[in-house]
Order: structure tokens, then sequence, then C-alpha cells
């Protein structure tokens, strides 16, 4: 299983990022695909992959449907050649929109920090191990908010990368080296400050569920 998710996680990373930077900024010129055929078919592998990965899964989660969308509104804002402010818009809104979900989800019957942990740890079972309910709750409580934070900080640094790389004009080739650049500098810029606060949050709950419950990491992780 390890094997197989960490092949998963490279095909991803493979497909999603790796090939569109390098279809947008090496392959969008006049010379080869030209501007609109670049984009097009940049952002055509992480959708046919996403529509291939649900095919087979026969699930999405809320995360990764929004991401599905976010690549859509990408090649809609290229295709239609609309204001380059779209672009930063739309980067910026994507994980603001996460960020409240997970916050006004806390109320519902499933939060949104429930589905996002489960990925990870066996939360039914650390549910159990915690001697009173209560404080199983409360540690989902305070990882909500710090689950919100860090999609809060992605926000900030999507706007700040949007703004300083995006200026040139929709249809260009420009415009699509300009995105590949985006979406390239997105793993060191954006997601690794991310994973840090994300990987605090998990440190914090492992302590916890060590505290209350006895039961070592090994015993809950998936």
């Amino acid at each position: 299983m390890p094997q197989k998710k960490h092949k998963n996680l490279l095909i991803n990373v493979l497909i999603n990022v790796v090939i569109p930077v390098v279809v947008l900024t090496r392959f969008s010129g006049e010379n080869y695909l030209g501007p609109l055929w670049g984009l097009v078919t940049a952002l055509a592998f992480p959708v046919v992959y996403g529509i291939w990965d649900f095919a087979k899964e026969r699930k999405v989660n809320f995360f990764s449907g929004l991401g599905f969308i976010s690549v859509l509104l990408t090649g809609g804002i290229g295709v239609l050649e609309l204001p380059t402010k779209w672009i930063v818009v739309k980067e910026t809104a994507v994980p603001l929109i996460i960020a409240t979900a997970i916050l006004l989800s806390q109320k519902t019957r499933v939060p949104l920090v429930k589905t996002f942990f489960s990925e990870i740890f066996n939360l039914e079972k650390i549910q159990n191990g915690f001697k009173e309910p209560i404080g199983f709750e409360k540690m989902l409580g305070r990882s909500t908010y710090f689950l919100t934070g860090a999609f809060l900080l992605s926000a900030l640094l999507n706007f700040i990368l949007a703004v300083v790389i995006m200026n040139a004009e929709p249809g260009t080739a420009e415009y699509n080296q300009q995105l590949g650049k985006m979406t390239g500098l997105s793993f060191p810029v954006i997601v690794l400050p991310t994973v840090v606060v994300l990987t605090a949050v998990m440190y914090r709950m492992i302590e916890v569920i060590k505290k209350e419950t006895g039961m070592e990491m090994e015993e809950y992780i998936k």
C-alpha cells in the first residue's frame, strides 16, 4: 500500500503540475501548439486524469471536486481571453472557499475537517479510544481552526503570486508562460508553507491522541 500511494502521488504531480508547466512554458509559442491549443493541451491532462480517477474510484470529495472546478475555471478564463485579473480572483477565491467551507461545516453532521483527516487517520478507532467523546470533538474543533488558517495562508500566498507574475494579455504565448511559471512556483511558494502548517496541526493531534487514548501512531495511521 505505501508503494501504491507513493506511485499515485508521483503520477498526480506529473500530470497535474509537471506536464502542464512544460506545455505552457515550452510548447505554447507559435512554432509549436500556439497560445490557445497550448493552454487547452496543458489543462487537458489534469481534466482527463480527474475524470478517469472519478470513473475508477466512483467517488469524489469536496476538495478534489473544487480542484477540478478550479482547473476548468483556469481554462475558461484563458480560452475566453477574460482580463488577467480574473486569474488573480480565481487563485485567491479557491482556497478562501475551502477555508470558509471548513469553518461553516463545523456545526454540520459531516464536518469537512473529518473528511480531510479521515484520509490520514482512522478517526473511528481514535474516537472509540477517547475516554470522553467531548475530548475527541474538542480536538477536531481546534484542528478546524488551524486547518482554516492553513487555507487562508494559501489564499494570501496565491494572491501575491498571481499579482506578481500574471500581467500578460490572455491569448498570448507570454500569458501561457506566466501561467506555467505560476503553477510551477506554487509548490515551493504555496504548498510547502501550507504543508508545514498542516504537519504542525497533525503533530499536535498525535500528541493529544496519545495522551487521551494511549495509542501509538502506527495503530491509527492509514
